[in-house]
Order: structure tokens, then C-alpha cells, then sequence
């Protein structure tokens, strides 16, 4: 691999001297590479020391994986990787301002690889939605209907639009993305959270038969998806099936209790819309 233009991400991060990795991370999407500049052989050079033998063996927080990458950084700043390796501890630690100054670097560098990591940032991690809906839309523009962190640009942007309370608007873009995705991909590739949001986004809007319709889909996928069963309970008090809705809520706490909640990589770091905290 060493004489072409690109380097495979690896996808874990070493989480302390002993060996333990984060593995309930996926910052880096599948298959994700990492374009280079013509020094790529010097810039792989300072990947692997300041990066794999370097952050990696230190605890994701501690000041050693910063200091590693700044000396990676000081003698090549434009590696986009580092950037991102940078910021991605102080966006788990709440500290998106100075997390979002690190990947501004990493896109700056190397925009394809990194501006729709920054807009999933937007959305999921700093809350700045409409940010986010104009860094998707913006990928869209540049490089076309794709997918980071195992969702489409379109989810992030229904998403966006629903935590703004723009609820048509939300509905639209999740009804176009799940049309999409049927036709193109097929039914095994829907995915759980992308229908329970669609349905949510009709739920708002007080379509409660289109919201069940929806939310029966994501149990289809995921049966014991507490969320979808509150949320659907509550669809059904609300049309008159009060027996029906009290006994699917006894069941949706009941999963919920049991860990059968929103199972994204990320949950242990930020809540995501419309979670229920079991506790």
C-alpha cells in the first residue's frame, strides 16, 4: 500500500498502557481513508510514531495523546488525521468548542475525508443543528449522496430539522431518504433509528396512524426497541386504545430497564433526541 496516494484508517484507539481498546467507538467510518499530500511517505512516518506508537498507547483524556499529537502536528501541521485524533477526545468530554477548532484543521486539509465527521459533530455531539444541516448539505453538493458513522447525510439532516421543530420538514427529508433507500438498497439495509425518527417526525405532527405504521417497521428490525414502544403506547392512548397502549408501555419500560434502548456507539457519550434514560 506504501505506493499509493492513501492511508487505511485504523479503526481503534488504544485507551490506556495496558492494551485496552475503545471499542464502542466507531468515530472513523468503515473503510474511511485518509487522502495525503505529496510527503506521504514522511506523513505516514509521523502517523505511525506520534499516532500508533505514540496517543495510542496513552488513555484517550490524558494529556500524554495531546502532547504525542502536537509534536506530530509541529512537523507537519496539514496532516488532517492528527486534527481529528485531536479533537475527537474533547468532543467525548464535552468540550466542543475546542474540539470544533481541531476538526475545522482536519477539514481544511482534507475536506472529503473529514467535513461530514464535523457535520455528524454538529448534530450529535455539539447540538449546533443548523450547522449541521448546512455541512450536509454541503457534502451532498460536493461529493453526493453518501454516509458517515452507519447513516445517510439525509438522516443527520431529518434530524437537524427535527430538533429545530420543523417537523414537516423533518418528515419529508426522512420520507425521500427511507423511499431511497428501499428502492435502492432494499428492505434488509433500513435501519432501526433511521424509521423510529421518521416515525417520530409524523408523531409530532399528531399523525398517530402513520406514526404506528412507521414505528411497527422499527419493530420489525428491533422488537424490543423501548423507545419505539413508549412512543407508539402513546399513539395508541391517543386514538382510544387505551388497554392496547397500557399494556405495549409496561412492556416498553420493561426493555428499557433491560438495556433494549437506543444502541448507537456514541450513547455513551451524549444522549441522543428523544432517548429515554432508564434510571
Amino acid at each position: 500500500m506504501s505506493d499509493i496516494k492513501i492511508l487505511t484508517i485504523l479503526l481503534f484507539a488504544t485507551m490506556s498502557s495496558c492494551g485496552q481498546s475503545d471499542t464502542s467507538d466507531k468515530d472513523l467510518a468503515k473503510n474511511k481513508v485518509i487522502a495525503l499530500s505529496p510527503q506521504k511517505e514522511k506523513q505516514k512516518e509521523i502517523i505511525n510514531e506520534h499516532l500508533k506508537n505514540g496517543a495510542w498507547k496513552h488513555e484517550l483524556f490524558s494529556r500524554e495523546w495531546q502532547e504525542e499529537i502536537d509534536k506530530g502536528l509541529a512537523k507537519d501541521s496539514t496532516i488532517a488525521y492528527l486534527w481529528q485524533q485531536k479533537a475527537m477526545p474533547m468532543f467525548k468530554q464535552g468540550k466542543y468548542e475546542v474540539g470544533v477548532d481541531f476538526i475545522d484543521k482536519a477539514v481544511k486539509y482534507d475536506r472529503q475525508g473529514w467535513q461530514d465527521y464535523r457535520a455528524f459533530i454538529k448534530c450529535i455531539f455539539a447540538k449546533t443543528y443548523r450547522d449541521a444541516i448546512t455541512d450536509f448539505k454541503d457534502c451532498k453538493k460536493r461529493f453526493g449522496y453518501s454516509y458517515v458513522m452507519d447513516h445517510s447525510y439525509d438522516f443527520y439532516i431529518g434530524l437537524s430539522y427535527l430538533q429545530l421543530n420543523e417537523f414537516e420538514k423533518a418528515e419529508q427529508i426522512f420520507k425521500q431518504d427511507y423511499e431511497y433507500q428501499l428502492k435502492d438498497k432494499g428492505k434488509d439495509w433500513l435501519h432501526h433509528l433511521d424509521l423510529f425518527y421518521y416515525g417520530i417526525s409524523k408523531y409530532e405532527q399528531k399523525v398517530y396512524l402513520g406514526a404506528i405504521e412507521i414505528f411497527d417497521k422499527a419493530l420489525e428490525i428491533y422488537p424490543n426497541f423501548s423507545e419505539v414502544q413508549i412512543f407508539k403506547s402513546d399513539c395508541l392512548r391517543r386514538i382510544g386504545k387505551t388497554t392496547e397502549a397500557h399494556e405495549l408501555q409496561k412492556l416498553g419500560e420493561i426493555n428499557g430497564r433491560n438495556g433494549n434502548t437506543i444502541n448507537e456507539d456514541n450513547v455513551i457519550y451524549e444522549k441522543y433526541p428523544y432517548q429515554i434514560r432508564w434510571y
